[in-house]
């Protein structure tokens, strides 16, 4: 009788046990490995190789780094033999996900006492984009962080800004201050002149409404810039 290898068999020829999907319902998410999460992901493998095997094959192409492939473009991703538009949106649609979820959970019913608090609660959200947003968080008057909200989308070199949908969100949320985030792709975290006057023009705004402007930050992948820590805010 021959003998054929496991690696040359489809994952419904595997053992139960074996299987992501089963193996997830039977011990739970932390007993998959990397390879495995992302092959539930994926959802299927190619004529040759099984989920599996192609979800290793992508982590390996990224060094097995997962903060290596959430930064891959739709472009990269679909560069990877048996990788389709579908494979790679649902992988970036995971990794969004995930830094959202993160985001959200780090900041839930949380004081804002520092930039560093602050940059750890939004930087989740922005990194490795390849394209610029702007951001901005919502606080109470005990500077408890109710919700952060997107307020637009750029390209690599910068992004509009409407002051007015700001500020909307500030009587939505019956803000009584507001943190400001954005970051810049290039990795340079050192503000712009355009940067500076629009929080010279957010800050003045904000003064007539009475709404305080905590900070703006600049977010980067490993590290900063606070407008508050350079004495920057206009109050």
């Amino acid at each position: 009788m021959e003998y054929v290898e496991k690696d040359h068999l489809t994952i419904k020829q595997w053992s139960v046990e074996e299987r992501p999907r089963e193996k997830m319902a039977a011990l739970g998410n932390h007993a998959l490995s990397n390879a495995e999460l992302l092959a539930i992901i994926l959802g299927s493998g190619t004529r040759r190789e099984t989920a599996v095997e192609l979800a290793r094959r992508v982590l390996a192409k990224f060094g097995g780094s997962l903060r290596a492939i959430g930064n891959a473009s739709l472009a990269d991703m679909m560069a990877i033999r048996g990788i389709g538009l579908a494979s790679a949106t649902r992988i970036q649609a995971a990794i969004t996900l995930g830094r959202r979820h993160r985001s959200e959970e780090v900041g839930k019913r949380t004081k804002i006492t520092s930039s560093s608090m602050a940059w750890e609660i939004i930087q989740p959200v922005f990194g490795g984009l390849e394209h610029e947003e702007f951001w901005i968080g919502l606080l109470n008057r005990a500077n408890m962080l109710i919700k952060t909200v997107q307020v637009s989308r750029g390209g690599i070199s910068g992004t509009v800004v409407d002051s007015r949908m700001i500020y909307s969100l500030v009587l939505e949320h019956k803000a009584s201050g507001i943190i400001l985030f954005h970051n810049h792709p290039s990795g340079n975290i050192q503000p712009s002149d355009a940067d500076k006057r629009l929080t010279d023009k957010i800050c003045r705004i904000a003064a007539v409404m009475e709404v305080q402007v905590l900070d703006h930050i600049i977010v980067g992948e490993e590290k900063y810039f606070s407008f508050a820590d350079h004495g920057l805010i206009s109050t």
